[in-house]
């Protein structure tokens, strides 16, 4: 009778730590959902794009303008915004003009002018641009800038527009 004693206290503690286990092992997915979502999140947001939202906004805008005076002096250049694009309109030291896409085709950072170096440069990763022709010339960018037309009209606008 001993035995039989023992084996039902033995048995009733099974049955009580067996909910407690079922308890902590949902806590702990609970909180390792939690984590994963408070980490998952974020990247979510870093990789998705705004470009996927505004898509029809940008095929609809095909042109900006603004007045002559704002042009550049030669060898320098002027930022502005081609719909929710950064763009660059530099004036070469010919004065023509030549504009690009301020996005680097490595990893979306933002180009700079650097008119000393006679250069569009990426400091994310050290990616180089011809300012003439907006090609890649060194590091890890793919392909050129996207280069936009740019067009001065008899009455002192400056038009740019896709290519």
């Amino acid at each position: 009778m001993a035995d039989d004693g023992q084996d039902s206290k033995v048995q009733d503690a099974a049955e009580e730590s067996m909910p407690r286990r079922v308890f902590f092992a949902a806590g702990a997915g609970l909180v390792g959902a939690c984590y994963a979502g408070a980490i998952g999140y974020p990247v979510y947001r870093f990789l998705s794009t705004p470009a996927h939202k505004s898509a029809a906004e940008e095929a609809a805008l095909r042109e900006v303008s603004f007045s002559a005076d704002k042009l550049p002096a030669p060898g320098t250049a002027y930022l502005f915004k081609f719909g929710s694009h950064n763009a660059i309109l530099i004036r070469l030291e010919d004065s023509s003009l030549v504009c690009f896409d301020r996005t680097c085709t490595h990893l979306g950072c933002t180009v700079e002018f650097q008119p000393k170096e006679k250069r569009i440069h990426c400091a994310c990763h050290g990616g180089v641009y011809d300012m003439n022709t907006g090609k890649n010339v060194s590091g890890p960018p793919p392909k050129p800038l996207k280069q936009y037309r740019v067009e001065v009209t008899a009455d002192g606008q400056v038009v740019i527009s896709r290519a």
